[in-house]
């Protein structure tokens, strides 16, 4: 990457990741959410959103970690993913950053295939950060359901 690139910063599981601001639409506390049946594990459910059902996801159990109760900390991000607004669970929301692309390698090889939503690592000064790319995070089914769950 060789320009700049604003990100929002995000905990899971004591990492930090990352997402470029202009996919966020905005953070919110952690909210009641609805519970559907027969959809999969992570899809969390669905929320009200201002009059808006929006399905929610649960980063922790996307990417296979330990789910954890929610807490203070805990935020809805409220997110576009090919063009569907999305909720996804996060343990904490820490900060914006710009973060130069001189300072982003691409994920190791050896990852590639596993994380294929993984687009880059940014390095930080005191820390590493994994950017997202937030569009290959579902598949091309999962999407469709995810779309009919908020319908």
């Amino acid at each position: 990457m060789a320009q700049d690139v604003q990100l929002v910063i995000f905990k899971l599981a004591n990492e930090d990741y990352g997402l470029p601001i202009q996919k966020v639409q905005e953070i919110n506390r952690m909210v009641p959410v609805t519970k559907l049946p027969q959809t999969p594990e992570f899809m969390e459910g669905i929320i009200n959103l201002r009059g808006r059902v929006i399905p929610v996801v649960d980063l922790r159990k996307r990417f296979g970690l330990v789910a954890k109760p929610a807490e203070d900390d805990t935020r809805i991000m409220i997110i576009d993913i090919g063009g569907q607004t999305v909720g996804i669970i996060v343990d904490a929301v820490n900060e914006v950053v710009q973060m130069p692309g001189a300072s982003i390698d691409p994920p190791p090889p050896t990852f590639i295939l596993e994380a294929q939503y993984i687009e880059g690592i940014g390095k930080m000064e005191d820390r590493l950060v994994i950017l997202l790319n937030i569009d290959r995070i579902l598949t091309s089914q999962e999407a469709i359901q995810l779309k009919a769950t908020a319908q």
